[in-house]
């Protein structure tokens, strides 16, 4: 079920520009799973027109230009909740800064402080969601564990959600006959 994320009184069907974020160190095995899932809508979906997708890899204040004026940001990252290995979580607007005041991101204090720069300044997204992925693994090691790699259907899910109810719904690429 996709719940629309732009207010209902918006004149705009779809947003004017959305970022699709995927942090996290592919070295660190599941810290890993927000670039591995960012890569993996790559490989399965078009992107309409105004859909950006970045790496952020371990995210810094270089992406300030980037993430500034957004109508609908979508970040994809590991979240350490103490849930169940491979759980994902989905938090939106207000539940995101309640999400930084409890570390559960290695990236949390990099986003945190780009998310709050940007309020400062007058130029946060106007949406923001967060689709994390609790994990089982952060040995090194370029591989996801498997009740992270489980989980990777559910959290593509999650993020194609989150955009189509932001207004920006992605069309499955076609398979190769």
């Amino acid at each position: 079920m996709n719940t629309p994320l732009l207010p209902a009184h918006d004149t705009e069907a779809k947003p004017r520009r959305a970022v699709l974020l995927g942090v996290g160190n592919i070295l660190l095995s599941d810290e890993g799973v927000g670039v591995r899932l960012v890569e993996r809508i790559l490989d399965r979906q078009r992107l309409p027109a105004g859909v950006a997708v970045l790496d952020g890899g371990t995210c810094a204040m270089e992406m300030l230009e980037d993430l500034e004026h957004l109508d609908l940001l979508v970040i994809a990252d590991c979240v350490r909740s103490g849930r169940t290995p491979g759980s994902v979580v989905v938090l939106r607007d207000d539940e995101v800064p309640a999400f930084f005041r409890t570390k559960l991101s290695p990236h949390q204090v990099g986003l945190a402080d780009v998310l709050a720069t940007l309020r400062f300044l007058g130029r946060a997204p106007r949406c923001t969601v967060v689709v994390g992925v609790e994990p089982q693994s952060l040995a090194t090691g370029m591989s996801l564990s498997s009740a992270v790699r489980a989980a990777l259907p559910l959290a593509e899910e999650a993020l194609l959600d989150a955009l189509a109810g932001g207004g920006c719904a992605l069309a499955a690429l076609q398979e190769a006959a």
